[in-house]
């Protein structure tokens, strides 16, 4: 039998050989498993667990367990200064208990409900810089042996090791979410172009809301520029180093839409092959843009709403709470009174996210600011499609400067684009520009009708127009519109459209 001291040696040298990878790690969870199974097998012990602190609860979850009933330890937690590892934890000091039963701090419920006879428990916190991040503890050892001091100490390394992994797990995670979220937001303009006064004050309102943690309501038009007003509060606030994360909640089907949101962990349903990072928890310490909360049914509602009470949630499938700090920026192109009052959309949801209510006015209220958007998408066009200088006829912006614009901003944006690449690359004619109708053709509109119903028939005649100049193509007439596709089909179903 190998003494002691030999045990150690070979202890070292393998917690080398793990320590060579840490740096490196991406897999959190098999690292930690590693780890564990390595002091089980060193200590000869029968059980192990590794636990994580949650500073938001004071409780401590099993992350990483061994020994017949592990798959049972997952569902407890721990309070700090609960039992020996909730002391160890809230002391950050270790512990050698030979005789569990001998010790009041001994806390047996979870013992006696999974059938496991603990006779002694070797147990050290986990720290970063001090700080207390969990623990790990090691239970009975094999053939009636007891625990020594020496083992106390190599126990110690492992937990040096496991709170490496840990720490650089997270930066890793952090930085590849940081990646993803700069690529998405790669080619994204985050200006807000006028000089008109309703959009100057609300530039000034989004500045002052910046500074504070306020949810904040963003009401507006479809395509006024409400991500772009989302995205200025962020920049300006001091959450700007993170990237901000965005959610399309019309974007996504309903019963999707929870996955999106909280993640899921693997094996909780069908086709689950891995753990997914939900949007929540992609946002933490950062800012999470809700567009389109109107779409979203009461019953997602209530559990945005718990988030939003309490910082904190569960993957589906998930048992282990995740703390979260999150500034919400919400926007909506309804009445969301209206959806209350119908039993739509939750009241205290609804308060919850105005604290303080921004409106995006729509390009026909703001048309001196016409020409300097049309310059500025004219100059970002003709750049990307190697063009030199082109100029707009005085006629076309005239037309751009009657026209109504009902599809606002995302509407000049696109017609623009087309005219620079149809256009003879020199000047954009009127001819260059798709618009249909460049009268306000109040006649057709009929009277008695509520606000409500006048703009589901302008979205009716809008998309039946799209439809018809791309063929039907829906993925076209979409990218045309500057919305989804899913979007655009659950209008079509909602205004009973299809052929």
């Amino acid at each position: 039998m190998a003494t002691h001291q030999e045990n150690k040696d070979i202890a070292i040298g393998q917690l080398k050989n793990i320590s060579t990878w840490v740096s490196s790690v991406q897999d959190l969870n098999q690292l930690l498993e590693l780890i564990l199974h390595t002091g089980t097998r060193i200590m000869r012990a029968k059980a192990s667990s590794l636990l994580l602190l949650d500073q938001k609860t004071q409780k401590l979850y099993f992350k990483v367990t061994t020994g017949t009933q592990k798959d049972k330890m997952k569902n407890f937690e721990i309070s700090l200064g609960q039992g020996i590892v909730g002391h160890v934890a809230e002391t950050g000091e270790p512990l050698l208990i030979e005789d569990v039963a001998q010790d009041k701090r001994w806390y047996r419920n979870i013992s006696d409900e999974i059938g496991f006879k603990t006779q002694s428990i070797l147990c050290v916190p986990m720290k970063v810089k001090d700080n207390v991040i969990g623990a790990i503890e090691f239970i009975n050892k094999a053939e009636g042996e007891a625990f020594q001091k020496s083992d106390l100490e190599l126990l110690n390394v492992f937990a040096d090791v496991a709170a490496l992994a840990i720490v650089n797990a997270k930066k890793f995670q952090i930085a590849e979410r940081e990646n993803k979220g700069l690529k998405q937001a790669l080619g994204f303009t985050h200006l807000i172009i006028g000089q008109s006064k309703d959009i100057k004050e609300v530039v000034a309102d989004a500045l002052k809301v910046a500074d504070s943690k306020a949810s904040t309501l963003i009401l507006g038009e479809s395509g006024t520029g409400k991500e772009l007003l989302a995205r200025l509060i962020h920049q300006t606030s001091s959450r700007k180093e993170r990237y901000m994360v965005t959610l399309n909640c019309a974007a996504v089907p309903e019963t999707l839409l929870e996955d999106e949101l909280f993640g899921h962990e693997k094996g909780s349903f069908t086709g689950a092959n891995e753990r997914k990072i939900g949007k929540l928890e992609l946002a933490d310490g950062s800012t999470l843009f809700l567009d389109e909360i109107g779409e979203m049914s009461p019953a997602m509602q209530a559990k945005v709403l718990r988030v939003l009470q309490d910082g904190i949630f569960y993957r589906v499938g998930g048992n282990t709470p995740i703390s979260v700090d999150i500034r919400i920026i919400a926007a909506t192109n309804q009445n969301l009174s209206e959806g209350i009052a119908k039993g739509e959309f939750r009241e205290d949801l609804y308060y919850r996210l105005n604290v303080v209510e921004l409106h995006m006015p729509p390009l026909r209220e703001r048309k001196k600011d016409i020409p300097l958007i049309a310059r500025h998408f004219v100059d970002m066009f003709q750049k990307e499609k190697g063009h030199f200088q082109i100029e707009v006829s005085p006629a076309a912006m005239d037309i751009m400067t009657k026209y109504d614009w009902p599809g606002n901003v995302r509407e000049l944006r696109n017609a623009i684009e087309r005219a620079v690449v149809m256009g003879n690359g020199r000047e954009i004619l009127p001819e260059d520009l798709p618009i249909l109708n460049t009268q306000s053709n109040i006649e057709s509109i009929e009277f008695g009708h509520t606000l409500q119903e006048a703009v589901d028939d302008f979205k009716k005649k809008f998309i039946k127009v799209n439809l018809e100049h791309t063929n039907g193509n829906q993925s076209k007439a979409a990218a045309v519109m500057g919305i989804q596709r899913t979007y655009l089909s659950r209008l079509i179903s909602k205004y009973d459209m299809k052929k």
